[in-house]
């Protein structure tokens, strides 16, 4: 397949990239500074700013597909903005380009833990991580009313870690995966390989889902 890559440099996305890759895809990666990705057979690399619909979709014109790990750095004090920022452009640019299948990864924040009760709006969810969590689920709940689209959403279990890749996991939809009573974790290599199966083989069009090991 042709697939856009967004977000190719960061923790998740270098494991899409890798994974992609291994797998004998075609990548264009947009990135606003290209020589952070080095030269591989099978990747090709646009300047974009993904924070510009109108960029995004010159970008990702004629692709199969556009992967979007795009997240503007936990550390970043205007995440929440930032995050629907270019979560909203690179919505409106894969629409513009005419690309029907879309799939981003969002956080783990809006899965349920309870009815009607989503993890982000438990007392206990780390403060340093709201903010970002926040603007994922609003993000997720604007991919829905993006009908015309082929979407998946993709949100990590409570627990996503650097590992081997395994190529084994678990799949769930709206609410967080458990290993007995601890939260299920994952490897962000295995992340990766969940993803890109769902990109090979649709099993969750126009719907979230969830994973761990």
């Amino acid at each position: 397949m042709k697939v856009a890559l967004i977000g190719a440099t960061g923790f998740v996305g270098s494991a899409l990239l890798q994974e992609l890759l291994q797998r004998g895809h075609r990548v264009t990666a947009l990135a606003r500074h290209p020589a952070k990705l080095s030269v591989h057979d099978g990747l090709a690399v646009r300047q974009a700013d993904v924070l510009d619909a109108a960029q995004v979709a010159a970008a990702v014109q004629g692709q199969d597909a556009v992967l979007s790990a795009y997240n503007p750095g936990w550390g970043e004090p205007d995440i929440h903005d930032l995050f629907l920022k270019g979560s909203d452009a690179i919505l409106a640019g894969v629409q513009q380009a005419g690309v029907k299948r879309y799939v981003t990864v969002g956080g783990a924040g809006s899965l349920y833990v309870a009815p009607g009760v989503q993890l982000v709006d438990t007392p206990d969810f780390p403060a340093a991580y709201k903010p970002g969590a926040l603007a994922a689920r609003e993000a997720l709940n604007r991919i829905r009313a993006a009908s015309t689209l082929d979407w998946t959403f993709v949100s990590p279990p409570i627990l996503l870690e650097p590992g081997e890749r395994t190529g084994r996991y678990r799949l769930g939809e709206d609410a967080p995966l458990m290993d007995g009573d601890q939260p299920g974790r994952i490897s962000v290599a295995d992340l990766a390989v969940a993803i890109v199966d769902e990109l090979e083989t649709p099993r969750h069009l126009q719907r979230r889902f969830t994973l761990a090991h």
